[in-house]
């Protein structure tokens, strides 16, 4: 899986990035090779979050699929 980060220099000196295909997923580092290490971490701490099991009502179901590179578009950016 690829996510998309928007990375920005920080006013105060570093980075801060962001992930906006996770809500909230943020974090910051010192230096450029600091804040790759702390995004690994970031993503994969807002990835494994428990949450509440969701409420499914007769005739749903809950699924779990996997997503690989082979479902993007053509005007997909490789940034």
């Amino acid at each position: 899986m690829k996510l998309k980060v928007v990375v920005h220099e920080a006013e105060e000196g570093g980075y801060w990035a962001e992930v906006p295909a996770i809500l909230g997923c943020a974090t910051q580092g010192e230096t450029f090779e600091e804040l790759l290490q702390n995004l690994y971490e970031a993503v994969e701490g807002c990835l494994s979050v428990d949450i509440k099991p969701a409420q499914i009502n007769a005739g749903e179901r809950i699924v779990e699929i996997a997503v690989s590179n082979q479902f993007r578009g053509k005007n997909s950016l490789n940034c």
